[in-house]
């Protein structure tokens, strides 16, 4: 299994890259997030990749970030989707707003993808919804990394132990998050604000 290349990016084009590992070239086929954060052919760069085998195939699919490659496997898991067509969903939607339209619903957002119809959204929305962490659902609500530095997590965990609704729990700590432009709130800050009901 080959999880991740470092070597020369010998050339890049939208949905496709080859890196020169050691005189070996490798083709990897890359969404259009991936494809944006890529140097410039000639120089070194890392690429997280998926090795794709099966009977007749044996492809490569990379990422720029562990986000991308999370995504692309919750997609591939999804009944009916394969590596290609996930690879055209992360194309047309990075992460965050796949995760968002998840978590809302958003059917015409992930049908707005080419070639994923009504029913494909559909699967979508209905086998992704359940398997999206608190960390996901916080951030796809607050539009950015909320979990980065373990707050927002932690903070949903202590207000459904006092009792809160998970949902609640969520939809408060995004809030507040939103709010906190500086990141100095402590977790127990958080907690204390909803507690008083943020006065």
């Amino acid at each position: 299994m080959i999880t991740f290349l470092r070597g020369k990016l010998e050339e890049k084009q939208p949905g496709r890259a080859v890196i020169d590992v050691n005189g070996v070239g490798y083709e990897v086929f890359i969404p259009l997030s991936t494809y944006d954060k890529l140097p410039s052919a000639g120089e070194t760069c890392k690429i997280l990749t998926y090795d794709h085998v099966r009977e007749d195939i044996h492809n490569l699919f990379g990422f720029a970030t562990e986000a991308e490659k999370g995504t692309f496997l919750l997609l591939i898991g999804v009944s009916g989707i394969g590596p290609k067509l996930a690879l055209c969903v992360l194309s047309g939607l990075p992460p965050n707003e796949l995760k968002g339209a998840v978590i809302n619903g958003d059917i015409e957002r992930i049908k707005s993808v080419p070639g994923v119809g009504k029913k494909t959204a559909e699967r979508i929305v209905v086998e992704l919804k359940h398997k999206m962490s608190d960390a996901d659902i916080l951030e796809a609500m607050t539009g950015e990394k909320g979990e980065s530095d373990g707050r927002a997590a932690d903070a949903v965990m202590a207000l459904t132990s006092l009792g809160y609704k998970p949902a609640d729990a969520r939809k408060m700590v995004a809030e507040i998050l939103r709010e906190d432009k500086k990141g100095s709130l402590t977790i127990q800050d958080i907690v204390r604000k909803i507690l008083k009901g943020r006065t």
